[in-house]
């Protein structure tokens, strides 16, 4: 096979092919009707996440009008017909009134809940962002000046919720809190690096491993502590001296009544992307379900690994295709527009310019990449032709712009899943 053009009509494939294997609605449901949950005198659906339609969805063909009532936080658009289960549309990627008027609700239908009660919480990408419920002292607006930090300085989804989980009320295993004594069965979609429970969504029904001195050392480690409001930093340092009770960990007796479960993750995605691949033809590897790092080294990388296939190759023949997911972080410098999905194609269609039969593609599995309403993008050995002046858009983090001028945006709409996302590089064998 050869031809940009074939190589491009692949590699939406192939994506297709690891959205519909991270579609999450039919795990949720295997999971609930493996159960018995009759015992229990009361059903509360609640939680987050760019997903939760999809998964409530599933939650209410299995449990049905054992449901008492639900509400799920999701993000703008992301919605469903659902009939026992609410769902609360908030801002993502920064919290707003929104999130936290819904997230104030969940708390206290988690919060009534007794020992006789059944708590499904369900939780997908995204989940961090849309239950910003706010510790004591802290504001809203001063938790979203925060995120906004330490989104543009390039911290790390871990990171990032590291922080979160210290300036909140319901993170870090504190919603499983609310909830005790009631049982908890917790549902996770995770979009996140190594799917650890503690992280996907900042954790709000696990175990917490981080600490108010992991929060403070982040700040140091980007040189934005002085850039960080007053009242967050208060709180840290009054919980790294002991004067605020530290989120749950592993040994607190809450988690006996707590199960978490992951039932969906990039690695899933990544599987069914191989399989799409090899059916269309292709000598396929997966690299790696956990790339992170700066977004266009790590398209530097791919886009080498690109080139070598094409003139040797190396590590496989054409036609070629390799796999890799994760999550990249992009150090905002510009006022462009754009996200890393589009950035990273835009930094690879630069070191791939000239070379023939290559394509690169990389997509969100969310449907949205930064605060744009694409996925991603894809470009090949000839897109700096049709634009010669992508160093200019690049510089500016503009790659939705560059790319839109193409007609090379990678628009699919809310997908109503999201496991971290899925990157691309297609060879194709020589004419």
């Amino acid at each position: 096979m050869s031809g940009a053009r074939t190589l491009r009509r692949h590699a939406a494939a192939i994506f297709r092919a690891s959205l519909q294997a991270a579609d999450p609605a039919g795990a949720v449901e295997r999971r609930l009707a493996e159960r018995n949950y009759s015992r229990y005198r009361n059903v509360y659906v609640i939680g987050a996440g760019k997903a939760g339609a999809s998964m409530a969805r599933a939650a209410e063909r299995v449990l049905g009008k054992r449901i008492t009532a639900g509400l799920i936080n999701v993000k703008d658009g992301h919605l469903a017909k659902l009939r026992r289960i609410e769902l609360n549309e908030c801002g993502h990627p920064v919290p707003d009134a929104r999130g936290a008027a819904g997230a104030e609700r969940i708390a206290r239908i988690a919060e009534g809940a007794g020992r006789e009660d059944l708590v499904v919480c369900l939780i997908s990408g995204g989940a961090s962002a849309l239950l910003p419920l706010p510790a004591a002292g802290i504001t809203l607006a001063e938790k979203q000046a925060t995120t906004r930090l330490l989104l543009s300085c390039g911290a790390t989804i871990h990171e990032i919720n590291a922080v979160r989980k210290h300036i909140s009320s319901i993170k870090g295993g504190q919603l499983a809190r609310l909830a005790a004594p009631a049982a908890v069965e917790a549902l996770l979609l995770s979009d996140v690096i190594g799917d650890d429970l503690d992280v996907i969504g900042s954790g709000p029904t696990a175990p917490d491993a981080s600490t108010y001195a992991t929060a403070a050392g982040i700040f140091e480690k980007y040189g934005i502590t002085a850039r960080i409001p007053a009242s967050v930093r208060q709180r840290i340092e009054s919980g790294m001296r002991g004067e605020i009770a530290e989120t749950p960990k592993p040994d607190d007796p809450l988690f006996a009544r707590v199960r978490n479960t992951v039932v969906g993750s990039n690695r899933l995605a990544l599987d069914a992307a191989a399989r799409a691949a090899k059916r269309l033809g292709y000598r396929t590897l997966v690299l790696s379900s956990e790339i992170e790092g700066e977004t266009r080294e790590i398209a530097r990388m791919h886009a080498a690994i690109g080139r070598e296939i094409a003139r040797t190759g190396r590590p496989v023949r054409p036609p070629a295709c390799i796999i890799t997911g994760g999550e990249t972080t992009v150090a905002i410098k510009g006022d462009g527009l754009g996200g890393r999905n589009q950035e990273f194609v835009l930094a690879a269609a630069i070191d791939i310019a000239g070379v023939d039969d290559i394509v690169v593609f990389s997509a969100g599995t969310d449907g949205t990449d930064g605060p744009t309403d694409a996925a991603g993008a894809i470009a090949d050995g000839e897109t700096l032709r049709r634009k010669p002046d992508a160093r200019q858009y690049l510089e500016r983090n503009d790659s939705y712009r560059y790319f839109e001028a193409l007609g090379d945006l990678v628009i699919t709409g809310p997908t109503n899943t999201n496991v971290m996302d899925v990157r691309l590089v297609l060879v194709g064998s020589k004419k």
